[in-house]
């Protein structure tokens, strides 16, 4: 009968000794009290405690965190913006037990010293300053987060400014001035374009005016060398000048009269329309020639005499 006794009695032993062993696991650390004092920390792997003497406190994790704080403050231009700031922070492996017994609410406490770091140094910029000095807004959260909370045995990673989030009415001008800057930098494409079009067909139609003239310039001096050469042989068989002219004239103007008749749309009037008009335009021509040259050599014959009289 008594031998029986002992089976509860080593039952209850052997419970008892497995209700002390107690498994950590990896990055988390284990606070002991014993009889509601701090005794130790006891790291990752199997671990036993005292039964009914310690207890587990807590369970910390060493793992990185992150808190995401949202504050609405005012810039300098007075535009409400609202912020997002990151705080990735750990727990110092070597002070565990500040970071447990020193610190009743750890994000509360990040987020007041977030709060205050951000509405003090947001409304010394204006807007545009915010966005491009935020790196400068999260290096200032940083430094005052890691002087404040490495007494409660927590260690700033890092500080980021995530969001910038101005007023809808405030973000719907900037959209509107955004939209008016590209249109004017559109229209001065665009100008540009038309401009350069322009110049171009100038340039086009002027060359095209300077090959023209070359072209009637070389026309006419073929036209010139030609009548040349025609008076040239008319002399040669004793007609001068005048009268081979007048042939030329005639000739001329019944090769017209005949390329004229050949074009069945042409829409050329040619005036005078008989060859004695044409014989009486050359004749009054060369008359003009010849009175011209006479009162030339008239004027030079006075020029000289008044040289030689000075």
């Amino acid at each position: 009968m008594g031998s029986f006794l002992w089976i509860p009695i080593a039952f209850f032993v052997i419970v008892t000794i497995l209700s002390g062993v107690f498994i950590v696991k990896q990055q988390t650390a284990v606070l002991i009290e014993t009889f509601g004092k701090f005794t130790s920390v006891r790291h990752s792997g199997i671990q036993f405690k005292i039964p009914f003497v310690q207890r587990i406190s807590a369970r910390v994790g060493l793992k990185i965190q992150q808190l995401d704080v949202i504050i609405e403050t005012k810039t300098l231009d007075d535009v409400f913006v609202k912020l997002k700031v990151s705080v990735q922070y750990v727990v110092i492996k070597e002070k565990v037990y500040d970071a447990f017994y020193k610190l009743e609410y750890p994000h509360e406490q990040i987020t007041s010293y977030v709060f205050d770091v951000v509405r003090a140094e947001v409304p010394k910029m204006k807007l545009d300053d915010v966005f491009v000095k935020k790196d400068d807004i999260a290096i200032a959260v940083k430094s005052e987060l890691q002087d404040a909370m490495l007494d409660y045995g927590y260690d700033i990673i890092k500080t980021l400014v995530t969001d910038i989030d101005p007023d809808a009415q405030v973000k719907e001008a900037m959209n509107r001035i955004n939209a008016s800057e590209r249109e004017k930098i559109a229209a001065q494409f665009e100008g540009d374009a038309a401009r350069i079009l322009i110049v171009e067909k100038a340039k086009a139609e002027a060359e095209s005016k300077r090959l023209q003239g070359m072209g009637i310039a070389d026309q006419r001096r073929e036209i010139a060398r030609g009548l040349e050469e025609s008076v040239e042989v008319l002399n040669k068989v004793g007609i001068n000048s005048q009268e081979a002219s007048a042939l030329i004239v005639v000739t001329q103007h019944y090769d017209t009269l005949q390329s004229i008749g050949e074009e069945t749309n042409t829409n050329l009037i040619l005036l005078p329309n008989s060859p004695q008009a044409g014989s009486d335009m050359l004749n009054n021509m060369v008359a003009s020639f010849t009175a011209s040259n006479m009162i030339g050599e008239s004027m030079k014959k006075t020029r000289n005499k008044k040289d030689s009289e000075s």
